[in-house]
């Protein structure tokens, strides 16, 4: 069974698309919530002060609604005695008859708690209501009968609406007859003042619904905007790999052609003529041989010499193509043997310095420091007309870096950029990933080339139970 993590395995325009959407998308929600959030805050804010300030509406006007009764009533209130049973009754009937609206009217009840009036409710008439509460347990009766006895003040609970039966919110204004021991009061139903509550709330709601899908909406197209121009970048990112693979295969046909014809035309020019040498100075022999003729030893000697010279340029060629040196010794010793190679045959003096340290170069890295040392060489031989070289290969805390040097007549300025052996350079020090410099020597002519790579390419020293010898590069 495949594990997860090996299932999903995303290419690398995937993790492009992801680099590029996942912070985007956080930061739209994070925006979003914050606008919500701040929405909702401020929407709050001012509904509750539109609440407070239709309550305290409803306030004022119960308010006004009791003192506009006790003004009505006053002069009898106020001339009357507190057992004038006659005054109390004529009151009681004036607040009776104070009906307004569909379910507005005015209560008392005495400080015992026994209810007085109420021309809406009869039922609860001259009975006592001491410890009633309602539906949510908030008293009712004892707590206006207290507010009474400190003087006046509002009350809310819930109540019977007269018009419907069912319970809705009321506020009663309460104040007090002291002489009589009367709570005397009115209420208003304040489910108007709930339900426009509700309806700002519930229009904030939609307005914050209505903010995240534009938000959504701003999202998905900022979205489809960075996939397809990520979709974009990657067909235009393949179509040039397309074209540089092409480019390179050409590049790499071109390069083994040309290998061909190098290896076919020294086949030709040197071994072909060698071994053709070798066979006429065979067939003399064997003619001086089928005579009798005891000069037919230099023939043979010469023909053992040329065979000889054919024998070495097959492994000069064996060793062009691939040095075994360079498998066996390293680095160091297989340019030391190319340097001792090139100045024999051209005459070009090289001067060759090296130094040992335990990190050994990997086979990628060794074989392409040897193929740009030879280019290089080859370059100088056919081009700088240089007459001294000079070639210095360490290794160091950052790496390895190859040094070469020579006093030609340098690159030409109308193409610092070199040709097709520079190129090749180029190519294997970016498959390296390392550095490639090539500059005038300070004060001097000719050429430098100075490549460097890093040290991921440095194998860690063997560890051995015996000390080794250090192994050059």
């Amino acid at each position: 069974m495949k594990r997860p993590r090996a299932l999903f395995r995303p290419s690398y325009a995937q993790k492009l698309s992801l680099v590029a959407t996942v912070p985007l998308i956080a930061a739209v929600a994070a925006i979003a919530m914050l606008v919500a959030w701040q929405s909702r805050t401020l929407a709050e804010r001012e509904i509750k002060a539109l609440e407070i300030q239709l309550l305290e509406a409803k306030k004022a006007e119960l308010a006004n609604y009791v003192t506009q009764a006790r003004n009505g009533f006053y002069f009898i209130y106020g001339n009357a005695a507190p057992d004038d049973r006659d005054a109390q009754d004529r009151v009681a009937q004036i607040l009776s008859a104070m009906i307004y609206g569909t379910d507005g009217s005015f209560f008392v009840y005495d400080y015992d708690g026994t209810n007085l009036v109420s021309p809406r409710k009869t039922d609860l008439i001259n009975r006592n209501w001491s410890g009633l509460t309602d539906s949510e347990g908030t008293p009712v009766v004892d707590e206006i009968i207290r507010i009474a006895r400190a003087g006046s003040g509002y009350h809310s609970y819930l109540w019977p609406k007269p018009s419907t039966g069912e319970e809705a919110r009321m506020i009663s204004y309460v104040t007090s007859f002291p002489s009589w021991r009367w709570a005397v009061g009115t209420g208003v139903f304040i489910d108007d003042v709930l339900a426009t509550v509700a309806s700002a709330r519930a229009e904030v709601q939609a307005r914050v619904q209505q903010t995240f899908f534009y938000i959504g909406m701003i999202t998905l197209a900022a979205l489809l905007a960075v996939f397809m121009t990520g979709m974009g970048l990657n067909i235009r990112e393949r179509r040039l790999a397309d074209a540089k693979l092409k480019k390179l295969t050409q590049r790499v046909l071109d390069a083994q052609e040309e290998e061909r014809r190098r290896v076919a035309r020294e086949l030709h020019d040197g071994i072909s003529q060698l071994l053709v040498g070798v066979r006429y100075a065979l067939d003399t022999a064997r003619r001086k041989l089928d005579r009798g003729d005891r000069s037919a030893h230099p023939p043979l000697n010469k023909g053992i010499e040329t065979l000889g010279q054919a024998i070495s340029e097959v492994r000069r060629i064996s060793r062009d193509l691939r040095p075994g040196v360079l498998d066996d010794l390293g680095l160091g010793p297989a340019l030391k043997a190319l340097a001792d190679d090139f100045q024999e045959r051209t005459g070009v003096t090289i001067g060759f310095e090296t130094v040992v340290f335990r990190n050994r170069l990997d086979e990628e890295a060794k074989i392409a420091m040897y193929r740009i040392a030879q280019e290089a060489l080859t370059n100088i031989e056919r081009h700088a007309g240089a007459s001294h070289v000079k070639i210095h290969l360490r290794g160091h805390k950052k790496g390895a870096t190859l040094w070469i040097e020579d006093n030609g007549c340098g690159l030409p300025s109308s193409s610092p950029s070199g040709g097709l052996g520079l190129r090749n350079i180029q190519e294997r020090v970016e498959q390296l990933e390392g550095t490639l410099q090539i500059f005038k020597p300070p004060g001097g002519t000719g050429t430098v080339i100075e490549l460097s790579v890093p040290l991921s390419h440095l194998l860690a020293p063997e560890k051995d139970a015996t000390p080794r010898p250090e192994v050059p590069v």
